[in-house]
Parts: C-alpha cells; sequence; structure tokens
C-alpha cells in the first residue's frame, strides 16, 4: 500500500468523523460509536463465529470456481466446434442472477455450506470461464506456429505455451470473480444462514442495532481490499514476466519510454567505424 492510499483512507475516515461527530440520526451514527463496536464486535469475539466460516466460504467457493473455469474454458478455447455447441446454453446460464437460484439452492441442499458454495460458484465460475476462453482463442498465431514447428504438443504445450500465453486474462477473470464472491457471500448468508457477517449485518439491521450494522459493513469492506491486496500480490508474484515485458517494451528504440535517436544523427549501433 502507498503513502497516497494510506493518506486517502486516513482522511476519509477524518471527514466521516467529522461530519457524523454532532449526529443524533438512528441511521447514521458517530463514527466513534460505529468504531466502538467494531472493537466490541471484531476484535476477536465473533472471529472464530462469524468471519472465519465467511472467509472459507469465499475461498472455498473461488477455489472452486477458479477449477471449473480454467478447466472448461480450456477446452472450450483451443476447439472452435465445443464453442459452437456449448455456447448458447453457457450464455443461458450466464444471465441468470444467482440470487435467483436461491430458492433453487435451498430446495436441494438446505440450509447449509453446500446452499452457499453453490451460489458463490454458480456466480463466480462464469468470469473465469470466460476469460480463459477468450485467453487461450486469442493466442498469437505465431507462438502458436512456432510450438508446431518444434512439434510442442500435450502437457507441454498446456504448460509452456498456452497457459502462459493465456494467464494474464486468466488472471483478470479470477480478479473480478473475487469481488462477486464476497458479494454473493454476503447474499447468501442474509438470506438463510445462522453464522456468518451477512447474518450478523442484517441480525443487527433487524434488531435496530445500527451501528453494528455498520461496524459489520465496515468489516466487509475490509475483507473485500484484503482480499484483492492479497490476490494482486500473488498475480504481481506469478505474473512477473509480464512486468519485465512491459519495461522492455517501454525501453525499447521508438516507444513511450525511450526516445528514437534524432533525425540525422547516428546512434552507436549506427556509427561507422
Amino acid at each position: 500500500m502507498s503513502a497516497l492510499e494510506v493518506g486517502t483512507v486516513v482522511a476519509a475516515l477524518v471527514l466521516w468523523g467529522i461530519v457524523s461527530a454532532d449526529s443524533e440520526s438512528i441511521y447514521f451514527p458517530p463514527l466513534t460509536e460505529i468504531l466502538d463496536r467494531f472493537a466490541a464486535n471484531w476484535m476477536f469475539e465473533r472471529v472464530g463465529s462469524d468471519v472465519v466460516p465467511s472467509l472459507i466460504r469465499v475461498i472455498v467457493g473461488f477455489l472452486l470456481s477458479a477449477l471449473i473455469g480454467i478447466a472448461v474454458g480450456l477446452l472450450l478455447g483451443r476447439s472452435r466446434s465445443l464453442r459452437g455447441a456449448l455456447g448458447p446454453p453457457l450464455e443461458f446460464l450466464r444471465n441468470v442472477p444467482p440470487p435467483a437460484l436461491v430458492p433453487f439452492a435451498l430446495l436441494v441442499f438446505g440450509i447449509g455450506e453446500s446452499e452457499k458454495i453453490f451460489l458463490i460458484v454458480l456466480g463466480c465460475v462464469f468470469p473465469i470461464l470466460l476469460a480463459t476462453v477468450d485467453g487461450v482463442a486469442d493466442i498469437d498465431p505465431v507462438t502458436r506456429d512456432t510450438a508446431d514447428a518444434y512439434r510442442i504438443g500435450g502437457a507441454q504445450r498446456l504448460g509452456s505455451v498456452i497457459l502462459p500465453a493465456a494467464a494474464p486474462r486468466i488472471a483478470a477473470g479470477m480478479r473480478t470473480s473475487l469481488s462477486l464472491a464476497v458479494i454473493l457471500m454476503v447474499v447468501s448468508e442474509m438470506v438463510a444462514s445462522t453464522d456468518g457477517i451477512g447474518h450478523f449485518v442484517v441480525e443487527a439491521q433487524r434488531s435496530f442495532a445500527i451501528a453494528d450494522m455498520w461496524s459489520g459493513i465496515l468489516l466487509l469492506g475490509l475483507v473485500g481490499y484484503a482480499l484483492n491486496l492479497g490476490f494482486a500480490l500473488a498475480e504481481n508474484r506469478l505474473l512477473w514476466w509480464r512486468r519485465a515485458a512491459a519495461r522492455a517494451a517501454r525501453g525499447a528504440p521508438g516507444t513511450p519510454g525511450r526516445p528514437a535517436s534524432r533525425p540525422g544523427r547516428a546512434g552507436w549501433g549506427d556509427r561507422r567505424r
């Protein structure tokens, strides 16, 4: 986190505290009261009962979505006929809002972990799947021809050619799905659950414990930010070669990062001995 990001967050909290200091509204309590309830609720008291179950649902649902989305996306991306055959049903499923399937999930799975993870997977798998399909289908033809020329096939082609070329798009789809996983976790816990952050928020709202409700909302924002930050760090580490290629491109002659030699003047490589 950069100093600018920290400064922005601190400034926003200070402004929020100043504006809400004299608030007498039941719906918008002072920030100091919200922070007091945050410390009382989330400083270890409800971590095991609410935070841990929510994080497990998000992580398990996200990982299952990534596994299914990448596997199916690789198959569809490498086969034009499969894309044509499975395209319409996948588009239909993609456009069904996952919250609309909450009644179906309750009927099939009941009130439990399976229902919540099912909703998370259903909503998160499609961004990863579509990003994988696009990444595999749009691999540079030169890269494909080079792999054919060197007779690279099978698992070696998948691991050394296809996945590295499609990895940036897959990572973009996974980041989108991670945000959706947090949203769907909250939705599933608000509708039918006995624990979790979403359950806590809706129960606090129903009992008019508004400061507690805001403390849960604040925690959800922090959880989402932490998950996104962790994913960004992992992405930068795993896709280090993409940053190296971008730096090399910026440093190449004629690119914005490094101006080309002036007309009429020979560079070091052009001087005649």
